[in-house]
């Protein structure tokens, strides 16, 4: 970590510690009180909901995210290290029988216990910061989102270039995380694959020698993750989800539905994915024999109803609605521009091709400045019409100023004609699942 880094950590700490000066008392109120996270919720389930409690308080004071994620990695080490048994939640009557019910965690207590292993942790770097190590390779995000002119906003969104630190991984190779989730009926199933998916990953068996495998495979574990608290807690909401996993020099996505990812490379668009939708012949086919149907009502339906043929969550349309994932894998060379994820408010009013211009032309006027790409983008999906939430998370690959530079040298390269959207199998390994 260099000289500023540290002292901007150490400041941080400093500052944290003089508003919270002592561990919190049983009776002491929590220092953060988002919703829906108070209750009960499994084992299996408090890591990943620790730490995103964690990161929206640290978040909230402006911690430095290298110093916010290595914090959050230190504080769910110790608390794993205790028996959360004993945080078991009482039951009574039908529930005492049910066994999802019965191995459910107080969260309440749970949330005191933690909050206080973060504390601790951040009393000991006081005293002796451990070194920090940033990513090496060279990423510049920007991201936008608007609720637009819907009701509620119900995309989130994950950037996690320390997926590393958050996860204590120490082999030397270089990771990153990327996703959006586009919620329908609610917000709870977006929710909650963005506070869960990565960390099934992460807890993958096979996330150091088969990313692809645990990134594809974890969709679907979060999905039946979310399906038995839908059942204990009466959730009807989905949501679609699509991610990006940068491992080394590959480059790995897993979607389901609609929500999108794609590529620029030297200047040209690359179609990394087909979306889930029922209107895809082998989703009709994988539906209609399940006993579903597919029907045209405005949109082409699964049972009349959703609009999409795969997702998180959906419990009553399981299991026409699938929660199992596609991914694709590319071996990054280096040439690469940028990935951009999005939500179909984004993608049903932009082309990817018109990605690309949208793209250059913010870059020429901003003289190479990409950090506002992405609003740039957003406003773009409104000018055509999109009335939907709209989220886009663009990950420049290559500094700005070099992708503007390039394509002024070579301004052929770069031109719409020539963006028509490539086949992914014609250059890197992929694997479709139905």
């Amino acid at each position: 970590m260099a000289g500023l880094e540290a002292e901007a950590a150490r400041a941080f700490l400093g500052s944290l510690l003089r508003d919270f000066p002592r561990p919190l008392g049983a009776e002491d109120a929590l220092p953060w009180s988002p919703p829906g996270r108070g209750g009960a919720l499994s084992q299996a389930e408090a890591p990943a909901e620790m730490a995103e409690l964690a990161r929206s308080f640290l978040g909230s004071r402006d911690a430095p995210p290298l110093l916010a994620t290595s914090l959050i990695q230190a504080a769910i080490s110790d608390l794993l290290q205790m028996d959360l048994r004993d945080f078991k939640k009482h039951v009574e009557g039908e529930e005492a029988g049910d066994p999802e019910t019965s191995l459910l965690l107080d969260g309440g207590p749970l949330q005191h216990c933690f909050f206080n292993k973060l504390w601790d942790v951040c009393c000991k770097w006081q005293k002796q910061l451990p070194p920090l190590k940033p990513l090496e390779r060279y990423l510049q995000i920007s991201i936008h989102a608007t609720r637009n002119s819907r009701r509620k906003m119900e995309d989130r969104h994950v950037s996690l270039p320390e997926f590393n630190q958050l996860f204590g991984m120490t082999d030397g190779v270089e990771r990153a995380y990327f996703a959006v989730f586009d919620g329908h009926g609610g917000v709870d199933a977006a929710n909650y694959a963005a506070a869960h998916l990565h960390f099934n990953i992460a807890y993958h068996k096979e996330i150091v020698k088969n990313p692809a495998e645990a990134l594809k495979d974890s969709f679907q574990k979060t999905d039946e993750m979310f399906l038995s608290k839908a059942r204990r807690e009466k959730l009807r909401s989905g949501s679609t989800g699509v991610a990006a996993l940068i491992v080394g020099n590959k480059l790995h996505v897993a979607w389901l539905g609609d929500s999108q990812v794609m590529l620029v490379q030297k200047g040209k668009a690359v179609t990394l994915m087909e979306p889930h939708k029922p209107e895809r012949e082998d989703e009709r086919q994988r539906i209609e024999a399940l006993g579903g149907c597919v029907t045209y009502m405005d949109c082409w339906r699964v049972n009349g109803t959703l609009a999409v043929s795969r997702a998180i969550g959906d419990l009553f349309q399981k299991p026409y609605i699938s929660g199992c994932a596609d991914g694709a894998s590319f071996e990054l060379t280096g040439a690469e521009d940028y990935v951009l994820l999005a939500c179909d408010g984004f993608f049903d009013a932009i082309r990817p091709f018109e990605v690309v211009d949208l793209v250059l032309e913010h870059l020429t006027q901003s003289q190479g400045d990409g950090l506002k790409a992405a609003e740039r983008l957003v406003a773009a999906a409104k000018e055509s019409g999109s009335s939907d939430n709209i989220t886009v998370l663009l990950v420049f690959l290559r500094e700005p100023q070099r992708v503007l530079a390039d394509c002024l040298r070579d301004p052929k390269s770069c031109s719409a004609e020539d963006c028509a959207a490539d086949s992914p199998f014609n250059f890197f390994s992929s694997e479709m699942t139905g």
